[in-house]
């Protein structure tokens, strides 16, 4: 999903679209039977009358952050931007130009994990890998001027995504459960010579502390991954208490708070910024779905969608896992884009240096 070092080029948006052609053509029985679904087939939902006039007035949740499965480490603190929920900020003064330019009108969410149906050894989605005390290794980075040039715990047992033998993204997310630190490199191999990767970064996952402005890290956005991953064990737990990552294949060549780098290929604010929040319309019914689909709705309703990176439009992503049904990836397929407003977090901000969030 990375794809995108520099503004320009969106190998992004190629990567994922060859990740999900197999996929897509495998579950489109199943989503054509879900067209009983609010608005069926293709057509954009909109909101009732009342409903689209009407501020918001939903209750913000106090923040938490559950532990990460295998460890006593939070994946950030209670007060972090990924833990905040969003349902009740205002909407972006710019929310229609950016669902415009992002195909909302015409696109549906689509699951960037589950089920890889033999296109590839593991199913799609983002591995995490955690280890205790692992021995570290020196890595050498292609944007070495913007990664964290320390020693990282790689070996063979870490999990790449898409395989040992991928082709795309190949991100590494690596955490540290002695030290609860985040360790996560984007296009990741291990050659004769050593480790590489194109560019890597490094957290405290107790801190809220920002990577310096403008730099990038294994996202393009310049923020950690794990944080935004949806995952199988909070799914099923019945709570999802963060923001999940997503993607959309042009973006300004900007970045909003706590975001720390762009990569878009135009410079025109009427287009989506790295760090651009969006939430799922609190109007947006859910019953008809499974138990564990709208704990995933509920989730986008009150903490919503984070631009990540570059790529196809809607598609969010979540961690490789043999859980994942296909079932669950096709009815999320069911939720139109429409069904989406992006939000103002700017009354979130404490500081342009750190990701605590203001609770409000």
């Amino acid at each position: 999903m990375i794809g995108t070092r520099r503004p320009g080029v969106d190998v992004a948006e190629v990567s994922t679209r060859r990740r999900s052609t197999l996929r897509s053509s495998l579950v489109l029985v199943a989503a054509a039977l879900a067209t009983t679904a609010v608005g069926g087939g293709t057509a954009a939902w909109s909101a009732p009358e009342s409903a689209a006039k009407a501020p918001g007035t939903a209750v913000a949740t106090a923040p938490t952050s559950a532990y990460l499965p295998g460890t006593r480490c939070r994946v950030f603190p209670a007060d972090s931007w990924w833990h905040a929920d969003v349902s009740h900020l205002p909407v972006n003064a710019r929310s229609a130009q950016w669902l415009s330019h992002m195909q909302a009108a015409t696109r549906r969410l689509h699951a960037d994990f589950g089920p890889s149906f033999g296109a590839q050894p593991v199913p799609y989605g983002i591995p995490v890998t955690v280890v205790s005390k692992a021995p570290r290794v020196a890595v050498s980075f292609g944007y070495a001027d913007e990664s964290d040039r320390v020693r990282y715990p790689l070996s063979s047992a870490t999990r790449i995504e898409g395989g040992s033998n991928a082709d795309g993204d190949r991100h590494a997310i690596v955490v540290d459960a002695a030290t609860c630190t985040l360790f996560e490199t984007w296009d990741t191999h291990r050659t004769a010579t050593g480790w590489y990767a194109g560019s890597g970064a490094v957290w405290s996952l107790a801190s809220d502390a920002l990577r310096p402005a403008g730099w990038t890290s294994a996202d393009a956005a310049g923020l950690p991954i794990l944080p935004g991953l949806l995952r199988y064990d909070e799914v099923a737990a019945g709570h999802v208490d963060h923001a999940i990552r997503f993607t959309t294949n042009v973006t300004d060549r900007a970045y909003v708070w706590p975001a720390r780098h762009s990569a878009g290929s135009v410079s025109n604010h009427a287009y989506p910024p790295m760090g651009a929040r969006f939430r799922l319309k609190a109007s947006f019914p859910i019953s008809s779905f499974s138990k564990q689909e709208q704990v995933v709705l509920r989730a986008m309703k009150s903490y919503g969608l984070v631009l990540a990176d570059n790529g196809s439009p809607w598609f969010f992503q979540g961690t490789s896992d043999t859980r994942w049904s296909s079932t669950l990836v096709s009815d999320l397929a069911r939720v139109p884009a429409s069904a989406f407003e992006a939000v103002d977090t700017t009354r979130l901000r404490i500081s342009t240096s750190s990701a605590a969030a203001r609770r409000l």
